[in-house]
């Protein structure tokens, strides 16, 4: 800003001792500086905008998790008061039978070993939902990592959430591949190379990628058909992955999917278009998640 007053200075002073032509050097000179500031001032509102998207895509997820957890949390209350009421029960019917004086030492022993069980259940109750919520804070520091990775990404091409418990990163056909190719396309090598870090820093995560068609058929040379489509480009996503960027092949699996998974209506473009995607889906290992639900000391 200080340029350009200097400048306008410059001219308004400049102008009855300069040649002609030094005059309108100096006027260019300010113009380009007022286009210059203009660039600057569009870029701001540019980073803006896409930073409040950012924010409300993660106030978003936070809430779709906070409500599955409450969700769960309710069930398993239930179970816990039912699993309460039973003991209870059982406890009320052992002591009557005991004064009584009418139980055998096996039947006590039975009753005995029903009520352990239950007490068993109702610690693996607890112990699950101390589980489930540990696993959805661990989905919910993912996304945010991958989200805060992927910030200058257009967001039409790129779609990260939760489905079934666990992540899905989905990227569109437009932005990896060329039509009917599965040849990946250098600016989708960026936005791999910034997927494979998140990645390489969770370990513990095994990766299902997925090729998703519409329903139109197609084939040339290369592509026999849909499936063939489908599956040629998971697979060319995976050796990116591990030979460009080190992502380990052990915790990777190429599958293609064709047109049966729809993600909407093949009965229009936007929905064509939807479904023409390839997906990265975070799986935690098993041997972790059986961590995951062991009781905790």
């Amino acid at each position: 800003m200080n340029k350009i007053v200097t400048l306008a200075f410059s001219v308004l002073f400049l102008a009855s001792c300069v040649s002609s032509k030094k005059y309108k050097d100096l006027q260019s000179e300010m113009e380009n500086a007022k286009m210059s500031l203009q660039k600057c001032n569009d870029n701001l509102a540019t980073c803006e905008s896409e930073k409040a998207k950012i924010a409300a895509d993660c106030k978003n997820q936070v809430a779709t998790l906070d409500a599955e957890s409450k969700t769960k949390s309710g069930k398993i209350k239930s179970l816990e008061e039912q699993m309460e009421l039973l003991k209870k029960t059982n406890n009320n019917l052992l002591e009557r039978l005991s004064d009584l004086s009418i139980v055998s030492k096996a039947g006590a022993e039975s009753i005995k070993k029903s009520l352990d069980a239950l007490n068993e259940k109702d610690r693996y109750i607890k112990d699950l939902n101390n589980a489930m919520a540990r696993k959805d804070s661990l989905n919910m520091a993912l996304i945010l990592n991958l989200k805060r990775s992927l910030s200058g990404v257009n967001s039409e091409d790129v779609n990260i959430e939760v489905k079934k418990g666990v992540v899905f990163i989905s990227l569109s056909d437009k932005m990896l591949f060329k039509t009917a190719s599965a040849s990946i396309n250098e600016k989708a090598g960026m936005v791999l190379e910034k997927i494979a870090k998140v990645l390489n820093d969770h370990k513990d995560l095994n990766i299902m990628v997925e090729g998703h068609t519409d329903n139109v058929p197609m084939s040339n040379d290369c592509v026999a058909d849909n499936w063939d489509l489908s599956t040629k480009r998971a697979t060319a996503v995976v050796r990116m992955l591990e030979k460009k960027y080190k992502v380990s092949p052990s915790r990777m699996t190429a599958g293609g999917r064709s047109e049966y998974d729809p993600k909407a209506s093949n009965d229009n473009a936007d929905g064509r278009k939807a479904n023409r995607r390839t997906e990265i889906i975070l799986l935690p290992q098993l041997d972790q998640f059986f961590k995951l639900i062991a009781p905790q000391s």
